[in-house]
């Protein structure tokens, strides 16, 4: 039953998935709402480019799902919320699933849910709220056909990063990929590696699940494209982005620009074209 709403959530011709991430302001952040102070604005805006999904909270979801229609982007619906982002970390960190995530994700209407597997160093009992928040999950995902798209996340230790710094060691997040394969995940959505060209070991590591890469911090734009043409040669199966579209000067255009790349098999310089029209 999961396949009917994976469906909704990969084109129907190249078979990936671009997915824009609008969440962030559920971590109590200030530095996460740039770009999204107006909620309602920054979704209109993406919505007009037509990814194939959004990912909102379920304060916020309704942004997307009172569009009129049949033919917006698909809802994934994050699930848990966490205090880990901050330059300096609280005396306890947590990481909370909503109660009962899977009947509101179905009264939401989403194609899919989304929810954290952190790895933080010197933390082990957030990577424990994780694992169980997974293994509680999986069995009414399967129960009703709904999605589960599991994030896995190996951060830097805080005192050397500061603030939610991911690491791009292939050691790293090749076993937590794995591991998120092994609890069930239907998606997998992971950093890219430092080096773009040992990407292919982390899709195999997550063998017949699909993986999607996060877009990590904002850069430039020939950067981001280069990456995601990058990237998609190693065989991902598609990519989150969040800042690199909501804190960008043309939130659209580069959608668009992103979707040349995703879906119809641009190269950079092609895509660069539709950002300086």
């Amino acid at each position: 039953m999961t396949t009917y709403r994976l469906n909704r959530l990969f084109h129907p011709v190249s078979r990936r998935c671009f997915d824009v991430a609008i969440d962030h302001g559920f971590f109590n952040e200030y530095g996460f709402l740039a770009g999204i102070e107006n909620i309602g604005q920054a979704v209109a805006a993406v919505v007009g480019a037509a990814p194939d999904a959004i990912q909102l909270t379920v304060g916020q979801a309704a942004h997307l799902q009172e569009l009129p229609g049949r033919l917006k982007p698909s809802l994934v619906l994050r699930i848990d919320v966490a205090n880990v982002y901050g330059q300096k970390l609280p005396r306890r960190l947590y990481s909370r699933m909503i109660v009962d995530p899977v009947a509101q994700a179905l009264r939401l209407d989403a194609a899919c849910m989304c929810v954290n597997l952190f790895q933080i160093p010197g933390e082990p009992e957030v990577g424990e709220q994780c694992v169980e928040n997974i293994l509680r999950l999986k069995p009414d995902c399967e129960r009703y056909g709904m999605p589960l798209m599991v994030e896995p996340l190996v951060f830097q230790a805080n005192e050397k990063a500061g603030g939610y710094m991911v690491d791009g060691d292939e050691q790293k997040i090749i076993p937590l990929v794995r591991q998120a394969a092994e609890l069930g995940a239907n998606v997998i959505k992971a950093d890219p590696t430092d080096n773009v060209q040992l990407y292919h070991q982390v899709v195999e590591a997550a063998g017949r699940v699909p993986v999607l890469v996060r877009g990590g911090g904002k850069v430039g734009d020939r950067e981001i494209l280069q990456r995601t043409h990058d990237l998609l040669t190693q065989g991902v199966a598609g990519i989150v982005y969040g800042r690199n579209i909501i804190q960008h000067a043309k939130p659209a255009a580069i959608t668009r620009a992103l979707m040349g790349i995703v879906h119809e098999g641009m190269n950079v310089d092609q895509a660069m074209v539709i950002l300086q029209n």
